[in-house]
């Protein structure tokens, strides 16, 4: 009977500590709350727009010595979202890049024996891109104006591009060489963001490409009669300084 009796107590000892640890698992259950930052329903419309343009005289880089030229590049990106539930978004953007490069004059010096001269060249290129995106938005605390928000993108994209060039040594044996390309391109990305809002129907946005994958198919044809394909793949894990936009949207 004493036997009996300890085992009793031993059992009642093991479900009552059963007992206070799934009391202790509810007290201590987390229930996060979202504030309704972007409310079901609304539109989210808006444009990106980037352009830079340097000039260079005599400007010397690195292994790059005398060099005459200029560049220029543009790129615009309209999007047009959906709010289908709170804080969560789907819908297209659309982009157009332009960059034009003209390198009158240059050196390239890898050491006192080895010299490259280039002079003439000649690049266009421009590019579109239609691309699915995904947004969820995040508010800072219980602030209705600052928010954050994460992008995930989906994107297919083409262009055309155009390099001339002198080659052949100097004087009368020089002669022009043009090539022309195509390219396809598939690119997924993951973009972080910040939203700043003005009122309570337009923003500012920032966002800037961390994790992103993509795949770029060219063809090019030189003078006309050489062709040539090109295939490239590349994955980036870090932030990426240079793919930082801002821009505008109106939420209706």
């Amino acid at each position: 009977m004493i036997k009996i009796s300890r085992i009793m107590t031993l059992v009642a000892l093991i479900a009552g500590s059963a007992g206070l640890g799934i009391s202790a698992q509810e007290v201590f259950k987390r229930d996060l709350q979202q504030v309704s930052f972007i409310p079901k329903g609304q539109w989210i419309t808006g444009v990106s727009v980037g352009y830079s343009q340097s000039n260079q005289d005599n400007y010397n880089f690195f292994v790059f010595e005398k060099l005459n030229g200029d560049t220029y590049s543009f790129k615009l990106t309209p999007m047009a979202l959906y709010t289908f539930k709170d804080n969560m978004a789907a819908g297209l953007k659309f982009g157009y890049e332009r960059s034009k490069s003209t390198l009158n004059a240059g050196q390239l010096i890898l050491d006192a024996e080895t010299t490259f001269d280039a002079d003439h060249v000649f690049s266009i290129r421009s590019n579109y891109y239609a691309t699915g995106a995904f947004r969820n938005y995040i508010s800072l605390g219980d602030s209705h104006r600052f928010g954050l928000f994460n992008e995930l993108q989906l994107s297919l994209g083409g262009g055309q591009a155009k390099f001339s060039n002198f080659t052949g040594g100097s004087g009368d044996n020089r002669h022009l060489e043009g090539t022309y390309e195509r390219n396809f391109s598939l690119d997924i990305g993951l973009t972080p963001g910040f939203v700043m809002f003005l009122n309570n129907y337009s923003a500012i946005e920032v966002s800037i490409g961390v994790l992103g994958f993509g795949y770029t198919h060219t063809r090019a044809v030189t003078n006309q009669v050489q062709v040539a394909h090109r295939n490239s793949k590349h994955a980036n894990f870090k932030i990426n300084l240079f793919s930082v936009q801002f821009g505008m949207a109106f939420y209706l």
